[in-house]
């Protein structure tokens, strides 16, 4: 059983730094994951990747992606989908370089036609699983749990996908199940659906979050600190993990960033792991 623990990007206690020194400050700190932000794009060059991913080994942190949040598998404009699949290619090429185990995507919206939506993001996610075969990536596609029930991203939907496209593994954000069930959440279940994916890790993020109930659930509106968001409860998480003895990476999300981050490894020390 293995479990790393790091932020959503640079440490907050890193100050006008990138991301290398970025990397060796949560080594610093005593985590051992960081997920690298392509927020707004890739605006990593190639050169870069590499040096990260060296530094990276150098001081055992396990680095994800993000992919950038403007992707749309399933809009109706062929464009915005040739847009959004050069920023998952590009994301997978930097990933790989920095030998980063998954890169993230939110893969896009229902629209007017939900099935017609799913039938999209599938077929993308197959040409994107070709492009990784092709080119012997590592690194894998990552299809994101979401928060909204505009969006595409369900737990039963993405564990679907992963089981019919290779290359493609569920990354699982606490907190967007939380919101989108309107504020209800079962580890137990969740753990006993990725169970029949048999992956050798997890990935997830983790934070607290804001989210408006409707009548069919919930739709987040921010993340919040764990410690601000009641109901979600990390201890209940840790203790589940524990019990099944998983190996997971749990990316804070949290505006904290490694506080969270943290504060998630003191509560594993607290029901006994150690790190």
């Amino acid at each position: 059983m293995e479990v790393r623990l790091g932020p959503a990007g640079i440490p907050l206690a890193c100050k006008n730094c990138d991301t290398i020194k970025g990397v060796k400050k949560v080594a610093e700190l005593g985590l051992s994951a960081m997920e690298v932000e392509f927020v707004r794009g890739v605006n990593l060059s190639r050169e870069k990747a590499k040096s990260l991913g060296k530094a990276a080994r150098e001081v055992d942190v396990v680095l994800s992606v993000h992919a950038p949040y403007y992707i749309n598998l399933a809009s109706s404009e062929q464009e915005k989908i040739k847009s959004s699949m050069k920023r998952i290619i590009d994301s997978l090429d930097r990933g790989n370089l920095m030998h980063a185990s998954v890169v993230v995507i939110h893969a896009g919206y229902y629209g007017k036609e939900k099935e017609k939506a799913q039938e999209m993001i599938f077929n993308a996610c197959e040409k994107i699983s070709e492009f990784i075969e092709k080119n012997s990536l590592k690194t894998k596609l990552g299809l994101e749990t979401t928060g909204r029930e505009s969006q595409f991203g369900t737990l039963d939907e993405i564990l679907s996908f992963c089981k019919k496209i290779k290359n493609c593994v569920p990354v699982i954000d606490f907190a967007h199940l939380y919101a989108r069930n309107g504020g209800n959440i079962n580890y137990s279940e969740i753990f006993d659906k990725l169970k029949k994916i048999k992956l050798k890790r997890i990935h997830s993020h983790f934070s607290g979050i804001k989210f408006k109930r409707t009548l069919t659930g919930g739709n987040e509106r921010e993340h919040l600190p764990i410690r601000k968001s009641k109901g979600i409860e990390f201890e209940k998480l840790a203790k589940e993990i524990i019990k099944r003895k998983i190996n997971i990476t749990i990316i804070s999300e949290s505006p904290l960033l490694e506080k969270d981050a943290l504060y998630m490894k003191n509560i594993f020390e607290k029901l006994g792991m150690r790190f």
